[in-house]
């Protein structure tokens, strides 16, 4: 009987540290000697099969889907204020990048130093749909804008689409111009809606890789005839676009002039843009700025330069779905006062049909 009762005891204590351990301590580590001096025990193993594991059957893994990294843009045409014509929809789907390179922006000069850039450039992967900005109807779509010898194939545009638009400003005629391409679809002749697409992204021409060169010309098909994109394409919702007109003190327009742009709070990086360059970069007829920078989220920004190697700067605030304006005027420093209201000739303000 005494026996009985220590085997008990033994059991109770040995079932009292199993419920220890497994409620939550830690046993102390155990040191492993080298297995040489390890006894060698041997196990009889019980002929017990292995359960069968779990069976999932997985998908194949997709393409990582492209992120909606930005918000839509505002139906077009848009307009906040009369002077403005946000009348295109962007040429890069809203799903992908779609911004300017900020190094490639309009009226840059990249090339030669009597040649400025006469649209923008906008960074995507080989193949991207390119689409149509507005509704409008193709009046080329080959080699050869530039040089206007259709085939040539050491054309700088590469292989290129222009749309004749059905709109126009001013009682002028608006087109816009997609270059670059490795594949184009669209043909002579067709009328194509906003979004549908022309042709594939590519690295024809004089380029140093893919993307997409896209220009406004107003007036006239021309290289000369060009205006900047970043005032016709409609920001996306909630965010806005800076226009300046950066002088010296005599008026006189200060070119490739180098300006920050800075968020405050300072939660979003700082852009650096340059003004125009000398040659065929053309200024809007109300603004007749020399420098503009889109795709701003709606804030307040520091604007910094230096003039006469002192630092100079003022504070703009970025409305949505609006442009903010200002002057640098050398000694005279800044001044965020819209130009006068334009003349009646400079008018109608709305798009206007083209028969």
């Amino acid at each position: 009987m005494m026996k009985f009762k220590i085997t008990l005891i033994i059991i109770f204590l040995l079932l009292a540290s199993c419920s220890e351990q497994a409620g939550g301590f830690t046993p102390t580590p155990v040191v492993v000697a080298d297995a040489a001096d390890q006894p060698q025990i041997q196990f009889e193993l019980a002929q017990t099969p292995s359960p069968v594991p779990f069976q999932f059957n997985l998908p194949n893994p997709g393409a990582e889907p492209i992120s909606g990294w930005r918000p839509p843009l505002y139906p077009v045409p848009w307009a906040m204020s009369p002077y403005d014509h946000f009348y295109f929809a962007r040429p890069i789907a809203a799903d992908n990048v779609n911004w300017p390179l900020a190094n490639y922006r309009y009226g840059g000069v990249f090339f030669a130093p009597d040649i400025v850039h006469t649209g923008v450039d906008i960074d995507a992967e080989m193949g991207t749909p390119i689409l149509a900005a507005g509704p409008g109807t193709v009046i080329s779509a080959d080699w050869g804008l530039y040089t206007e010898a259709p085939g040539d194939q050491t054309d700088p545009y590469g292989q290129a689409v222009v749309l004749k638009h059905d709109f126009g400003y001013n009682d002028q005629i608006l087109y816009t111009i997609y270059a670059h391409m490795s594949k184009i679809i669209a043909v002579v002749g067709q009328h194509v809606e906003t979004g549908d697409v022309l042709g594939l992204v590519g690295d024809t021409g004089a380029t140093t890789g893919p993307h997409l060169h896209f220009e406004i010309r107003l007036g006239g098909n021309t290289f000369y005839n060009t205006s900047n994109p970043e005032l016709w394409i409609a920001p996306p919702q909630g965010w806005g676009v800076l226009v300046g007109r950066v002088m010296d003190e005599d008026q006189k327009l200060l070119t490739r002039f180098q300006v920050q742009v800075r968020p405050d709070p300072s939660g979003l990086p700082i852009r650096t843009v340059r003004t125009y360059g000398v040659g065929a970069a053309n200024s809007d007829p109300y603004y007749q700025e020399n420098l503009v920078l889109s795709d701003l989220p709606a804030g307040l920004y520091k604007i910094t330069l230096q003039y006469n190697e002192e630092e100079q700067q003022t504070w703009v605030e970025i409305f949505p779905g609006q442009v903010s304006y200002f002057t640098f005027a050398g000694q005279n420093g800044f001044d965020v006062v819209r130009p006068a209201a334009p003349t009646m000739e400079f008018l109608p303000v709305t798009s206007t049909p083209i028969p």
